[in-house]
């Protein structure tokens, strides 16, 4: 009887030690809180990987002219002159050149583009951290859109300028043309005869307005990558974002 005492005392020590081995374990195993700074850094860590993506994909050749979401084309306003132009031997190749000039200036611009990203991540702040983790799946894209687009600005702008103001044919560029339609346009447009036809003026400034559509290119795909590392555990390229996006 001692004896089938002592071996059912010996077997509680040791059930219960499992049972508290078992419960070690599983508290072992539980994962962490996310602490603010790994929060942060996991933040930053998908823009600068999401930035350097988006930047990359458009800085390649054809980046911009090839992807129809992203291609930079002339204003709607411009259809005079492209219709126009069409009618001359080579007039419509030669509209393509302009757009494919206009592209190429883009993706050029693209390549400096991540460096400008990366400044503004090292600006993010704990209350930006966990305002973007809680916000809607383009939070992070509009924080940088907030912080980067002046300066992305003055980086493509100058680019696209150069590109539209070189001599095509006659020695006329894509600017001259630009502002020779949109001036004798808005001359007939601001006569009296214009305004009782309803006719607008055309007040497009170019390079501004291809400006803005490489920007609107730019920060599309830097919201698809976005949307990547928050949905697909793949995109997840670290263990930091794996806890933070997890």
């Amino acid at each position: 009887m001692k004896r089938q005492a002592l071996a059912a005392m010996i077997l509680f020590i040791i059930l219960s030690g499992c049972d508290q081995l078992r419960q070690i374990a599983e508290e072992l195993d539980t994962p962490r809180p996310l602490t603010e700074q790994e929060v942060v850094r996991g933040l930053k860590q998908a823009l600068t990987i999401g930035a350097d993506s988006a930047a990359s994909t458009l800085a390649r050749r054809d980046g911009y002219y090839l992807d129809n979401t992203v291609r930079i084309n002339l204003p709607p306003e411009a259809r005079v002159i492209t219709e126009n132009i069409s009618y001359l031997p080579g007039g419509e190749a030669l509209v393509q050149d302009i757009v494919l000039r206009i592209n190429r200036a883009a993706e050029d611009a693209a390549r400096e583009a991540a460096p400008v990203f990366a400044r503004a991540v090292t600006r993010m702040t704990i209350q930006d951290g966990f305002s973007i983790l809680r916000g809607e799946d383009d939070a992070a894209t509009r924080y940088l859109k907030r912080n980067t687009y002046q300066e992305l600005y003055q980086l493509y702008q100058p680019k696209i300028k150069t590109s539209t103001e070189k001599p095509i044919v006659g020695n006329v560029s894509t600017m001259e043309a630009w502002n020779t339609l949109t001036s004798r346009w808005n001359n007939v447009a601001n006569t009296v005869a214009g305004r009782l036809a309803g006719l607008e003026s055309v007040d497009v400034a170019l390079d501004q307005h291809l400006t803005e559509r490489a920007l609107d290119g730019l920060f599309l795909k830097l919201a698809e990558e976005e949307l990547k590392i928050r949905h697909d555990p793949v995109a997840r390229v670290t263990d930091l974002l794996r806890r933070v996006f997890g």
